[in-house]
């Protein structure tokens, strides 16, 4: 069995795939049942963010259960599966490993060292395991990607006054705009992205936060954090009359604002122009809405010149990112071989343990003269011999794990003791 990872990000894709193969999390349990249900699938995680959908898995077959993973994102799509395929990059093994821990520690962000991807790996391993979908190989390996995502922000300053998505769509609107001082927003969705949009336009120095979300209970209280006002979902067009900038990240399956919407709005703001940036994946704004003049409208896509500027400033710290995910790559490794020759250890001690009572039994007749107390050590006498005996072929192979001479030690000790067979115990 072999373990895959099957995706594509914000570096293979444009946004206009990206958010055709994007799983909303409410249809995740569903996605889930549909990806466990497949032969050659054993475990699956799935991580869809507005940066990457991938595939984690535990496959019976390993191209078999790639072409599972490519059938259901072109299924999910609607895009054709070969030309699909062209898009998917594909890693299996220690490299698959490599790379959730490089995602986890914030390497393969679009903004380098923020520290969102890190909650959303774990909520999409707590959502694999409520499902069901999870097992053991594939929870041990999330276990221990968030293991190293915490430590690539404790041990370096990958993370250090990090941009995120969110403070990186305030950033850029600044930048288009001069300054966002005394402007008025639109802030859409009250999650975890919009909040964190909240507190950078907070900072900026903004006049006022209007946040329109589904939930109007979650909204108003977001809005009432940054002393801002909330509106209905179906009043969005009315406050844009009277904003300044809308940022926009939500998880809706569909588009809230079309673009004839907008050219009403823009009517009514007698030539003022508006700015849009919108984060969602998929799109919260019709992409027609940037050919309504007067709007300015920017996508995740254009973030990406500020990813590269943090990259720059976190350079340094890469380094020592890769060295943390080598160690724990390693110790994943030795950590999986230990695991291979346990049941070789096992089945061992099963077969020394099966001869020893089996003697014990044929000699009971002679046996059951002794007191219970003899009869007892001379159980007892037996059982350290076999332990006695087990005890150095039992240390050398799990320290010879993983190397050629484990390999040799473990073929050797399933041929010489006939662990792969059925034991029967020879007649006295």
């Amino acid at each position: 069995m072999s373990l895959v990872v099957v995706g594509l990000n914000h570096r293979t894709a444009a946004v206009d795939l990206l958010e055709q193969i994007t799983v909303a999390q409410s249809a995740l349990p569903k996605a889930l049942d549909d990806l466990i249900s497949r032969p050659h699938l054993a475990e699956v995680v799935l991580l869809s963010t507005c940066n990457r959908t991938e595939i984690y898995a535990r496959t019976t077959r390993f191209h078999d259960g790639i072409d599972d993973v490519r059938h259901f994102l072109a299924e999910h799509s609607g895009l054709d599966v070969d030309e699909l395929g062209d898009q998917l990059y594909t890693f299996h093994d220690d490299a698959a490993v490599a790379h959730l821990f490089a995602v986890a520690s914030g390497l393969d962000s679009m903004i380098i060292g923020e520290g969102q991807i890190l909650g959303q790996v774990r909520t999409a391993w707590l959502s694999a395991e409520e499902t069901g979908a999870a097992g053991s190989l594939v929870s041990r390996v999330f276990r221990q990607a968030i293991e190293v995502g915490k430590r690539a922000r404790t041990e370096t300053a990958i993370a250090r006054h990090a941009v995120s998505v969110s403070s990186a769509a305030v950033q850029v609107a600044g930048e288009r705009l001069g300054s966002l001082e005394g402007r008025r927003v639109l802030l859409i969705g009250a999650g975890e992205v919009s909040e964190g949009m909240a507190v950078a336009l907070s900072g900026a120095g903004v006049a006022e936060i209007v946040v329109a979300n589904r939930s109007q209970a979650r909204g108003r209280e977001l809005a009432q954090r940054f002393g801002g006002t909330s509106v209905a979902l179906d009043q969005v067009l009315d406050a844009l009359v009277t904003c300044d900038v809308l940022l926009t990240s939500t998880d809706a399956p569909g588009t809230l604002i079309e673009r004839a919407g907008m050219e009403e709005v823009i009517q009514r703001r007698d030539g003022r122009a508006l700015l849009v940036v919108d984060v969602a994946v998929p799109r919260d704004v019709d992409p027609g809405v940037g050919q309504v003049f007067g709007v300015t409208l920017l996508d995740i896509d254009d973030l990406k010149a500020i990813g590269e500027q943090s990259l720059e400033t976190r350079r340094g710290e890469v380094g020592g990112v890769r060295i943390i995910i080598d160690e724990e790559l390693e110790r994943f490794r030795v950590e999986t071989l230990a695991r291979e020759v346990a049941p070789t250890i096992s089945a061992l001690r099963d077969r020394a343990e099966e001869i020893r009572t089996a003697e014990i039994a044929r000699a009971q007749s002679r046996l059951c003269a002794l007191d219970p107390e003899a009869a007892a050590l001379v159980d007892q006498i037996t059982n350290r011999v076999v332990n006695k005996l087990l005890h150095e072929p039992t240390m050398r192979l799990k320290n010879a794990s993983g190397t050629d001479q484990g390999d040799l030690y473990s073929d050797a000790l399933v041929a010489l003791f006939a662990l792969d067979e059925d034991f029967t115990s020879s007649p006295e």
